[in-house]
């Protein structure tokens, strides 16, 4: 999730009341991809359809976790979206047609995410530390998981699932007071079993599994910093290390997702942009929304379609809530959908 400042943070609290009451460009194939990246060079996202509006409640629109289901369309949350409005909204990518499949008068959801155990849509609820889940049609609403993990309750941000139905969870516990006091934590299939995988992170962030599960992606928000937590322990593997530090400026880490091959598009809060590495860290692309865009802040998260590479970038600010497109280096798979 886009990281929020005081105002932004200010509007969750509102929410919770409200309770009671989200260079040269170029363009390039999918069969260039990796050639025309190469260099670093910049991608031209395209916009592909607006989704919100500014909240009149809230002040803010701010869209998350897109995710696509089964049936090949496209969920997305509204993080900032005040009671009764769509908080889950489903959008036909191909017809450009956007409906409400969930709200309800309390939740701040801040990722998406189908458990490959049981198929279920599931939320994670940053103002109240829960987890929740839904039925595909967005009816059935049960918490998953609430409650502390070793003494405190998360703040959960992105969520991923293990092959098995293992929730992994970046706690973004610490954000709101500057304290190094994020988490990663995993949740068992049957919501029970939370154990801290890694403390002591700075606003924890994005998180994705890599290609073969065998760790985790893991971005700091206020240190600009992308980590590997191996989950797989191999010999000769330590243990959490820092993988690529990113040079954003005023902007910072946000959500990550990872393709077939293997590469982390890092979103960033503060800019409407997407930055690209290979897993040895090499910095391949930025993903950037045409310069003339006005009123566009972040590029908080991406899906891209499963099996290929047409990508759909989430993007927020004072101009609505709203998708843009471009063609990923490599194919979509579980760990570029959602989180």
């Amino acid at each position: 999730m886009r990281r929020l400042r005081n105002r932004s943070l200010t509007v969750l609290a509102t929410l919770g009341t409200l309770a009671l009451t989200g260079c040269g460009t170029e363009m390039y194939a999918p069969g260039e991809a990796a050639d025309s990246a190469a260099s670093g060079r910049t991608v031209t996202a395209r916009e592909h359809m607006r989704l919100t509006t500014v909240h009149e409640e809230t002040g803010m629109t701010l869209l998350e976790g897109p995710v696509f289901g089964e049936d090949g369309e496209l969920n997305v949350v509204d993080v900032t979206a005040p009671a009764g409005k769509p908080k889950v909204l489903r959008v036909d990518v191909r017809k450009k047609t956007v409906r409400k499949v969930f709200t309800d008068s309390r939740g701040t959801y801040t990722s998406a995410q189908f458990s490959p155990y049981d198929g279920r849509l599931y939320l994670s609820d940053i103002t109240h530390g829960e987890i929740v889940s839904l039925a595909p049609d967005g009816s059935d609403k049960r918490i998953f998981f609430t409650g502390e993990v070793d003494g405190a309750r998360m703040q959960p941000d992105d969520i991923a699932f293990g092959p098995d139905g293992s929730l992994y969870v970046s706690d973004a516990l610490g954000m709101s007071e500057g304290e190094a006091r994020g988490r990663v934590v995993r949740i068992g299939r049957d919501g029970g079993n939370a154990t801290v995988l890694a403390g002591g992170l700075s606003a924890t962030n994005g998180i994705s599994f890599d290609v073969d599960y065998r760790g985790l992606w893991i971005s700091e928000l206020t240190e600009n910093r992308i980590s590997y937590l191996p989950v797989e322990q191999r010999p000769g593997m330590a243990g959490r290390h820092t993988a690529v530090r990113v040079d954003g400026g005023i902007a910072q880490t946000d959500s990550i997702a990872v393709d077939a091959d293997g590469n982390l598009y890092q979103a960033l809060h503060g800019r409407p942009a997407m930055a690209v590495y290979s897993q040895y860290g090499e910095r391949l692309a930025t993903v950037e929304v045409p310069a003339r865009t006005e009123g566009l802040e972040s590029a908080t998260n991406v899906a891209i379609t499963p099996g290929g590479t047409k990508a759909y970038m989430t993007v927020s600010g004072p101009a609505g809530g709203y998708l843009y497109t471009f063609d990923a280096l490599a194919d979509g798979i579980r760990q570029s959908n959602g989180g």
